[in-house]
């Protein structure tokens, strides 16, 4: 079946079920599913049930979508989303995130743990991403279309700089000290080498993590305006003397739960829909 028609029967499927159709899609990385707390919940449906929808089987994915209000916002929540190591295509990662975008989602707020690759940065902080690098060897737009065509996408403008302010603006107001710059994406899941990180941090990486990047291309596929945040849950391998761990960035993302939480919800009360 074509892609344009699996979209809209998944929306069809959850569109008599919501209460109003969502401006503002979320997408919650690991541990951040606690951003979830933020939504006064109408709806929840698990990923299993919508048509055409993979499974998320990440630690700390819930595999649900919830909608509802935040701040007075029509709200669609990914509480996990699905990532390319999971053995899932470029493809099947951003199908949700299309799904939301047929619904009415017009803004993509994307969150993601990353590892720190700028020693300025401290295990606990947030980062505004203002660019990404994409080395995770794919890319959602390689199908083409139903007619082979392919979309030439420019990403100069990956994440839209006029939220930038409503973003620091926030985090002024909130006296958070917010970190800003480049998020480098992979596929996973092993974690990096130092000599890889080394080489990363010379190529003007600030942050590396497995998700985001097929998110961020198709939303500006899409149209759709678009913030991300990184929480560095982990220095990067060689940066500090001890090993890296999956546990630790779910600790970690625990510990920051509220911060994140607090910058969320100023964010989204702040943005014009």
């Amino acid at each position: 079946m074509p892609l344009k028609d699996r979209i809209q029967e998944a929306a069809a499927f959850i569109a008599p079920r919501i209460a109003d159709a969502p401006d503002i899609a979320i997408i919650l990385g690991s541990g951040l599913g606690g951003l979830a707390e933020l939504i006064e919940v109408d709806t929840a449906i698990d990923y299993q049930v919508i048509p055409y929808f993979k499974e998320s089987g990440a630690p700390g994915h819930e595999g649900r979508l919830l909608f509802g209000k935040v701040a007075g916002k029509s709200i669609a929540c990914m509480q996990g989303r699905l990532h390319y190591y999971e053995g899932n295509s470029a493809e099947d990662t951003v199908f949700p995130l299309q799904v939301l975008n047929a619904l009415g989602a017009k803004t993509l707020l994307v969150t993601n743990a990353a590892g720190g690759i700028n020693t300025e940065f401290e295990v606990g902080d947030i980062m505004l991403i203002t660019d990404h690098i994409n080395l995770t060897g794919a890319s959602p737009l390689t199908m083409g279309d139903e007619q082979g065509l392919y979309d030439f996408l420019d990403m100069s403008y990956a994440y839209t700089p006029k939220l930038h302010e409503t973003v620091r603006a926030v985090a002024k107001a909130q006296n958070l000290t917010l970190r800003e710059g480049v998020y480098l994406g992979l596929r996973g899941p092993s974690f990096e080498t130092p000599a890889e990180i080394r080489a990363f941090r010379i190529w003007g990486a600030d942050a590396v993590g497995m998700s985001t990047i097929f998110e961020v291309i198709t939303a500006n596929q899409v149209g759709m305006q678009t913030i991300g945040l990184s929480l560095i849950t982990n220095m990067a391998a060689g940066i500090l003397d001890q090993p890296l761990s999956g546990e630790e960035v779910m600790q970690t993302a625990a510990f920051a739960a509220e911060k994140m939480q607090n910058l969320a919800l100023g964010i989204l009360s702040e943005l014009r829909t």
